[in-house]
């Protein structure tokens, strides 16, 4: 089971998979580059393209996905027309360079900074609110040694700082987010009259920050980095020198030495369309012919599309000895699910699961990660799909001793620390379904 996913033990009943191999599209002289032994090479070759294959896709969602090893920090809020209200909100324990401040220094400020990573989603012409909290309880899991994007940890309700900004994520610029001076200050004392002079006493006084979204957002999630020199809270003080005034200051950067590391990404989706309800738990199978002919991703809340090939071992009811050259699996997005806004990604990684939605694997291709790749050669034609390269998958499925009920899940890359989503098309007979194009050889 992977690490980043956290699954619940309970059984549900998962209907039947009926499909079978309709039929084969043409067959043509071998044009293919590919190995093949005398028995074939001596004999009379015939390639089958077939794309009447059964593809089972369906959507399943983990119950909970571990974020404490997201990349950045995620923050802000907005309503997606098929995920509900996308809210994304950050927790940090902090510790600071040095805990020694001059006895004659005077306290000036104290001033958040939050440096963009580049990463967005959805509308950054709306302005966004970060509200700084102070959290009220340690930052530790519940249980085990992570977080979850279902994590939860108590704040003050006080604002330490609000901070009402437009969205630059590819601007150079960081967020400066001025905060209270009672809390800078009492910090400044209690460094100064050194009733704080290591980790254990600062962590036993200060549990870490949460930032969240403004309560009426409804615009982008918005990255920042979560680099010490990126994103950092600073104390602002002057001390007196050859009578001037000088300032200087302490750094409190993310905490990185406590066990296990003090950070995770909160990440909620609530009231999606009515049939995302139906994801319960993660051992629920939410078949396209279920859901309008659609399957569904979203990465941050575990929302994953399950694809089966239920009917491969039909290929051994085609007359003849014969191999798979080639398979391909092209899956394309709604049309109306996307914009300039709910962008599609580039790519989809490929991930193994079993019966149960367990995670086993990544899947490879000769030590190569399986990708799905975005195809938008013709989109001016309203053609965009994504290609997924499953020969050598096809090929084991067809070789082993029995059926099996693992299946292939689709999610973006780095799905611990984003919110993007994709809403693709199930298996239906259309041009515009899922399909397996199979390129078979059969020799006699």
């Amino acid at each position: 089971m992977s690490k980043l996913i956290k699954m619940k033990k309970i059984m549900v009943f998962v209907g039947a998979l009926g499909a079978c191999l309709c039929s084969c599209n043409g067959d043509n002289l071998n044009e293919s580059d590919f190995l093949a032994g005398d028995s074939f090479t001596d004999s009379n070759i015939r390639v089958l393209r077939i794309d009447t294959l059964s593809v089972a896709s369906s959507t399943m969602k983990f119950d909970s996905v571990i974020t404490s090893v997201a990349s950045r920090i995620l923050v802000g809020k907005y309503t997606d027309p098929i995920f509900g209200q996308v809210a994304a909100s950050n927790f940090f324990g902090i510790l600071p360079s040095t805990y020694a401040i001059d006895s004659e220094a005077e306290y000036d400020s104290v001033v958040l900074f939050l440096n963009y990573d580049g990463y967005f989603y959805n509308d950054t012409l709306q302005e966004n609110i970060i509200r700084v909290k102070q959290l009220r309880e340690k930052l530790v899991p519940a249980e085990g040694d992570y977080f979850y994007n279902t994590s939860r940890i108590p704040y003050f309700e006080n604002d330490l700082g609000v901070l009402k900004y437009s969205p630059r994520p590819a601007g150079m610029d960081s967020l400066e987010v001025r905060l209270s001076d009672g809390f800078g200050a009492d910090i400044f004392k209690k460094f100064q009259e050194n009733e704080i002079a290591n980790i254990d006493e600062f962590k036993a006084y200060f549990h870490g920050i949460s930032l969240q979204g403004g309560v009426d957002d409804d615009g982008s999630i918005i990255g920042f980095s979560s680099a010490a020199s990126e994103s950092y809270m600073r104390l602002y003080f002057s001390v007196s020198e050859a009578d001037q005034s000088v300032q200087s200051y302490i750094d409190f950067t993310l905490d990185r030495v406590s066990s296990p590391i003090p950070f995770f990404n909160q990440i909620t989706a609530l009231s999606p369309i009515g049939h995302l309800n139906l994801l319960t738990d993660k051992e629920v199978n939410l078949y396209s012919s279920d859901a309008e002919n659609r399957t569904y991703v979203q990465s941050g809340t575990g929302i994953a599309t399950r694809i089966q090939f239920p009917t491969v071992k039909s290929l051994y009811d085609l007359p003849g000895e014969g191999t798979i050259l080639d398979a391909v699996l092209k899956i394309k997005p709604s049309k109306e699910s996307y914009d300039g806004q709910l962008v599609l990604k580039d790519t989809l990684e490929v991930y193994v699961v079993d019966r149960n939605n367990d995670i086993t694997e990544q899947l490879y291709t000769d030590g190569v990660p399986v990708r799905g790749i975005l195809n938008r050669d013709n989109e001016a034609f309203n053609d965009v799909y994504y290609e997924l390269p499953l020969g050598t998958y096809i090929e084991k499925l067809l070789l082993a001793e029995s059926s099996t009920d693992e299946a292939l899940i689709l999610f973006p890359p780095n799905y611990t620390s984003t919110v993007d989503r994709f809403v693709l098309n199930g298996e239906g007979g259309s041009n515009y379904g899922t399909t397996l194009e199979l390129t078979f050889a059969i020799y006699d």
